[in-house]
């Protein structure tokens, strides 16, 4: 029942005071834990939103300690304390003994916290809406002064808020470890780090071999993360100073749920929560990786490049070719790829290869105060260098990443990735250069001829269109000039076709379909409404052809006019065109 404070008396107020002093208890065994109040049972803790819960869960004959979404329909277990040494029953205890945290039967101890530090005060553990559980002095919400917190001990799952990564002064390093398998949470042989070293860039890996690199940060998003694009989802960003270096990903919309898991087959998946309805719903997938072969760690090898959208997906740098073309024949492109020509040193210069995922930074040199310029002019002055690239594309671009090793997995993409400059000798860079101007030229050059043809078909349709449409129209004018001129001008046929019983033949009628008809009101006019005065001669059954006085001239589409000469029959020729469609006769 909803009640309000309105009108309440000092009474009320000295009551409350009382009921929550008396039952200070019960209250901490729901929120929070103290050193007089523990968590056994069936008991949890709920975050104050009820996002979240903590409590004891079984895989198999174990019970673990963990964090779960609260609210949805599938129970999904996002934290586990004691992966690794679970209880072997299902009686567990959880309180706060000397200061920490402590999990275990009673008897046994499987997980602590293991605080170093000592509560000057009461200590406290609390489940924030963060999902985030910890300990702190006195329940001070202050994160600076947690003394423990299970986003410090991620176990395969990422929430908003969350840091993968370094904290380098602790010498804390926070990442993800797979499940072993979907019913046993203990860790498997997948990880997902931050490698703080050169640039900051996350490494997946299967034990200790990595399998997928999402390339450095570079002030926008990893180079090798196109997605990671600015939207109204996500916020992301990495941070890296001399006590920490770190990921984090926070939601611009608090209402929507969203985890980043490494599940047990080694695939990164990004899931936000849809709602299904009547309490219903589902994780819907939002992103993965890997996700294609160029994914794929040094896929093509070193100074290989990799691109999806193109067949077969390996091929050099240009100025490199196949360490081994043999390998490379069978698809076999690990070995990578090797200088045409030796650097010369003093006289090198650059290959701008655009929309690129940066190589391997782990033995790369940065420098986030450095233009771009100077970080050419630096490359120059070391014959070690090899490839440089822009620290921060943010602003035009600032700060320097410089290799002087292998440059390793590498990939193309058609949208997405940044500009890498790597060094090649001046007269290799010439020759590339007029490669790519050569084919520049050859591209002009097709454009052109096609637009040329194009235009002239367009012109040679239109003259034809206009053509046609004159001799029409001074056509249809020729008939209308003269009862007799206009006869002689109809275009001529064959009136033979003309049986006998003055029908149309069935070989007359296919012919006729390629001859030009004319409508009722032009023939009117033609033959003077087929007066007596434009008689020209006979037909073969003495029909009069002349006026050709037809019987049922609605159905008649056209009109023929003809003439016999002197010679009878014989000298039969046309000036017009009949073309009757349905029973036609003449008298």
């Amino acid at each position: 029942m909803k009640t309000t404070d309105a009108g309440r008396g000092p009474f009320f107020i000295l009551f409350l005071t009382f009921f929550s002093s008396s039952s200070q208890v019960s209250i901490a065994a729901q929120n929070t834990i103290t050193s007089s109040a523990s968590l056994s049972g069936n008991d949890t803790l709920v975050s104050p939103s009820s996002t979240f819960e903590l409590g004891f869960f079984v895989r198999g004959n174990s019970t673990y300690l963990g964090i779960w979404y609260k609210k949805i329909s599938i129970h999904t277990v996002v934290w586990v304390a004691n992966r690794d040494t679970p209880l072997a029953n299902s009686t567990g205890i959880l309180k706060i003994e000397g200061g920490n945290l402590i999990f275990g039967d009673g008897t046994t101890v499987v997980w602590s916290s293991n605080v170093s530090k000592t509560a000057v005060g009461q200590p406290v553990a609390k489940l924030l809406d963060s999902g985030n559980f910890v300990l702190s002095d006195g329940g001070d919400a202050n994160s600076d002064s947690f003394l423990w917190q299970s986003f410090d001990y991620p176990s395969d799952t990422l929430l908003p808020g969350m840091k993968l990564g370094w904290n380098l002064t602790a010498g804390l390093n926070r990442f993800l470890t797979s499940w072993k398998n979907d019913d046993d949470p203990s860790s498997g042989d997948y990880t997902f780090k931050m490698d703080a070293n050169g640039s900051a860039e996350l490494i997946l890996s299967f034990q200790l071999r990595p399998l997928y690199r999402s390339g450095p940060w570079n002030g926008l998003r990893f180079s090798g993360v196109p997605e990671m694009a600015p939207n109204d989802i996500f916020g992301f960003d990495v941070v890296s100073t001399p006590d920490e270096v770190y990921y984090t990903y926070d939601l611009l919309n608090n209402s929507l749920l969203s985890r980043l898991v490494l599940n047990t087959t080694g695939q990164l998946q990004r899931y936000t929560w849809a709602e299904q309805g009547s309490g219903g719903g589902l994780w819907s997938l939002f992103w993965s990786a890997p996700k294609d072969q160029c994914d794929q760690y040094s896929e093509c090898g070193p100074y290989g490049v990799c691109d999806v959208d193109r067949l077969p997906v390996c091929d050099c740098v240009k100025g490199f070719s196949p360490k081994s073309p043999d390998d490379w024949y069978l698809r076999v492109t690990s070995g990578g790829c090797i200088r045409k020509a030796k650097l010369e040193c003093g006289g090198d210069g650059f290959l701008n290869m655009p929309g690129m995922k940066l190589p391997d930074s782990s033995k790369a040199v940065v420098n986030s105060s450095m233009s771009l310029e100077d970080c050419r002019i630096e490359c120059l002055k070391s014959c070690s260098c090899v490839a440089y690239a822009s620290a921060d594309i943010r602003g035009g671009g600032n700060g320097c990443i410089r290799w002087a090793s292998d440059l390793i997995d590498l990939r193309e993409y058609s949208d997405g990735g940044q500009d890498l400059y790597i060094r090649v000798p001046a007269s290799q860079l010439a020759v590339i250069e007029g490669g790519n101007n050569g084919r520049k030229r050859v591209i002009v050059i097709v454009t052109v001829t096609l637009a040329s043809l194009l235009l002239l078909l367009g012109l040679g349709s239109a003259l034809y269109c206009i053509r046609k449409k004159r001799k029409n129209t001074k056509h249809l004018k020729s008939l209308r000039t003269g009862s007799k001129e206009r006869s002689q001008d109809f275009p001529l046929t064959d009136f033979d076709s003309l049986s006998a019983g003055n029908e149309i033949s069935e070989e007359s009628r296919k012919e006729d379909f390629d001859l030009p008809f004319f409508d009722l009101e032009t023939i009117v006019i033609a033959t003077d409404n087929f007066s007596d005065a434009n008689k020209l001669g006979r037909g073969l059954t003495a029909v009069a052809l002349a006026g050709l006085t037809a019987v049922g001239l609605a159905g008649l589409t056209a009109v023929a006019l003809a003439r016999l000469t002197a010679d009878g029959l014989a000298g039969l020729t046309t000036v017009g065109l009949v073309v009757p469609r349905e029973d036609l006769t003449f008298r």
